[in-house]
Parts: structure tokens; C-alpha cells; sequence
């Protein structure tokens, strides 16, 4: 028992508390000053979206970890706060404000880490009288593999960029052959062969890549600027037959690769992430209002057929400016639009904790009004008999 109330006075100390935020300030400042060299997007997955910050050796055979990372400062304080909860604060109606702003910033920070965690945000693009059941990630890539033997419908398996990037083989149950990952390249660059070109290499045997060269950039860092995910595949049949060759797959690269195994046909792309729907969103009418005279947009909005069979919902909805539509945990909100007018880039955000800033804003306003008032009471009563004749 006297261990574990020293344990508990360990986790709840303010001493605890103020490591915790002197290392948030640090880290914000270290991070700020790494976004010159990394740029910002490197700097939030390596900084503030990770347990640690590693440091790589120039071999790039081992790393150790330097500083906490955002997520781990978080949690420390997240623990920390619910044990001075429990061991430090009185359960007293007095204390009720007290109480109030302790679960107010808890739940802010159980909210900012689901967020950082479990948040998506994508965007469906969508024309006028099309429709579509999916949504793109564009800062996240997979490979999809489709099978085109049926004209009528084409089975996909999808495989997330972070699988390739960690090389080997890839077995799908799904898929009569076998993917070695022979290169993978974060951020490229790929070139045209020609008669000039020299000695450049062919970045594949087969499809396109058998005339494109391959080149590894460092990763993109200005805002503007994103990487060119590309990677070397190797299709091998699973029974065991012969390699069929390497094939060259890239994000910049519209058309498919395509196969020929065993009498099926089959493709080979590399893509934004898809998220897929149970229903479907059909755009009827565009609508883009610019400030008389100008190009300024005024206002720009979309009239959307929902269709959800599994749910029985078919209905119309208006998403514009400051006015999104929430339906099954996505948030669809107006984002963009194309540059004809003829089609809409609506933004899709799921975030299991968006409730959580204004539950706690509210817990924390009540528990500093609480206080206030609990202590404006008690003056006033102190000063009420100091002020009698």
C-alpha cells in the first residue's frame, strides 16, 4: 500500500506536470525551428505525431530515441491529471469547479490525441450528374491490384504504401501471385529513355517502366511541393512458375500496368487511398457566385443526391460554405471546385473526437464560473459585517 500511494504521489506531482509542459514549449520550439530544413508536413509526423523523436545514424543501420514525442508528452499528462483526480483533489462539493476543469482538460486531451490518431481527412471530387462511393487520401498512397478478367466487375486488393515501403514479399490470399518489392522510392523522379539519354537504366522489364529511368529524391519539404511514391514490383506466381518480371508503378503515372497470368488479366497502379461508403453521393447542380466585377468567389455550393439503400435514406442535400452535411460519422464540407464549374471538391473528415473541444470548453467555463461565484460569496459575506456601523 505505501508503494502504491508513492506511485500515485509520483504520477500526480505538479513537479510532473511542469516537466511535462516544459517539454511540450521545447518541443514546439525544436520543431518550429525544424520546419525550415524538414518543412511542415515531415515535422508534424516526426515531431508531434510520433512517441519519440529518433536519430538516424548516416548508415541508416540503426536509430535511438532522443525526445519524447507530442503523443507521448500527451499521454504522460493525460495520466498525470487523472491521478491527481483521484489522489490529490478533495471529492467535495467546494472543490466542484476544481473538479470541473480537471475533466474538462481531460477530455480535451483524450480528444486532441483520438483526433491525432484515429482522425481521416480526405476529398471526393464529383461531376455534375456523376456519382461516387469513395473518398482519396491524397497524403496517403496503396497499390491496387484489380482483377479485369469479368468486364462487368473488377475485384480490387489494395495495398497500403507503408506495406511496400517496408520491402519483402507480399502474399495476398486474394491473389494468385506473390508481389516482391524490388525497389521503393519515397520521393522520385522518373525520365523518359531516349537515344540521348546514355546509360540511364530501365526502372523495370516490363510496361511502362521499361522505358522510364528512376531516380530517389530527398523528401519534399516545401508546402507546395509533395513526394512522388514510386516502386519496383516483382510479380512471381504463386504455384511457382516463372517470374513474370518487374513492373514500374508511380503516383505520377495515369494508366495502369497490366498482365497476363494463367489465362486472367490483371493491373497494377499506384493511387491515392480510397475510402469506401455504404452509399452513394450523386451531384445534381453546382453553383459558384463570384463579387460582381470580380473573380472573387462570393459563395460556391453543391446539391447533392444522397442514395443509401442499406439504410433506406434517399434524400437532397445543400452543402456550402460554413454549412457541411454529417451523415454516418463523416463530415462532407464544401471545399473546392473545378475549374469549368461543372464539378465540386468536397472535403471528408471523420474524426471520432470532434465533440470533445466543445464538451470540454463548456466543462471548464462551469468550473471557472463556479469558482468565481464561490468565492465572491465568501468575500462578499467577510466584508458585509467589516462594513456595519
Amino acid at each position: 500500500m505505501r508503494f502504491l500511494n508513492r506511485w500515485l504521489g509520483a504520477i500526480s506531482s505538479l513537479r510532473l506536470t511542469l516537466v511535462c509542459l516544459a517539454a511540450a514549449f521545447f518541443l514546439v520550439f525544436v520543431g518550429t525551428l525544424a520546419q525550415v530544413r524538414l518543412g511542415l508536413y515531415i515535422v508534424q509526423e516526426q515531431y508531434f505525431q510520433s512517441w519519440f523523436i529518433w536519430w538516424s545514424a548516416a548508415s541508416g543501420n540503426f536509430k535511438i530515441p532522443v525526445f519524447p514525442g507530442g503523443h507521448l508528452i500527451g499521454a504522460v499528462l493525460l495520466v498525470n491529471l487523472i491521478a491527481s483526480l483521484i489522489h490529490r483533489l478533495s471529492w467535495h462539493w467546494r472543490k466542484l469547479g476544481i473538479l470541473l476543469i480537471h475533466f474538462g482538460i481531460i477530455i480535451m486531451l483524450v480528444g486532441g490525441l483520438a483526433t491525432d490518431l484515429f482522425s481521416v481527412s480526405s476529398y471526393m471530387r464529383i461531376r455534375e450528374g456523376e456519382t461516387k462511393n469513395y473518398s482519396e487520401d491524397s497524403s496517403h498512397r496503396e497499390l491496387a491490384v484489380t482483377d479485369l478478367t469479368d468486364p462487368k466487375t473488377a475485384r480490387v486488393t489494395a495495398v497500403p504504401g507503408d506495406v511496400l515501403a517496408e520491402g519483402g514479399t507480399i502474399i495476398q490470399k486474394s491473389l494468385p501471385f506473390q508481389i516482391v518489392v524490388r525497389g521503393f522510392y519515397r520521393n522520385s523522379e522518373l525520365h523518359m529513355i531516349d537515344q540521348q539519354s546514355g546509360h540511364a537504366v530501365p526502372a523495370s522489364t516490363k510496361g511502362a517502366g521499361a522505358r522510364i529511368s528512376i531516380q530517389s529524391k530527398p523528401r519534399a519539404t516545401k508546402l507546395d511541393a509533395r513526394d512522388v511514391m514510386s516502386a519496383v514490383l516483382e510479380i512471381v506466381p504463386a504455384n511457382g512458375g516463372a517470374s513474370l518480371g518487374t513492373w514500374l508503378v508511380s503516383d505520377v503515372m495515369a494508366e495502369p500496368q497490366d498482365f497476363e497470368l494463367d489465362g486472367r488479366y490483371w493491373s497494377l497502379q499506384l493511387r491515392a487511398t480510397r475510402y469506401y461508403k455504404d452509399y452513394g453521393l450523386s451531384l445534381i447542380d453546382f453553383t459558384h457566385e463570384t463579387y460582381p466585377g470580380t473573380q472573387i468567389p462570393k459563395n460556391f455550393s453543391s446539391k447533392i443526391a444522397l442514395a443509401d439503400d442499406k439504410n433506406n435514406d434517399h434524400r437532397q442535400v445543400l452543402i456550402y460554405m460554413n454549412h457541411p452535411f454529417r451523415y454516418l460519422g463523416d463530415t462532407y464540407y464544401q471545399s473546392g471546385f473545378d475549374p469549368d464549374n461543372t464539378g465540386t471538391i468536397l472535403q471528408v473528415v471523420r474524426n471520432p473526437g470532434y465533440q470533445a473541444p466543445y464538451i470540454a470548453c463548456a466543462l471548464v467555463s462551469l468550473g471557472l464560473m463556479f469558482q468565481f461565484t464561490l468565492h465572491l460569496v465568501g468575500f462578499a459575506r467577510r466584508a458585509k459585517p467589516a462594513a456595519a456601523p
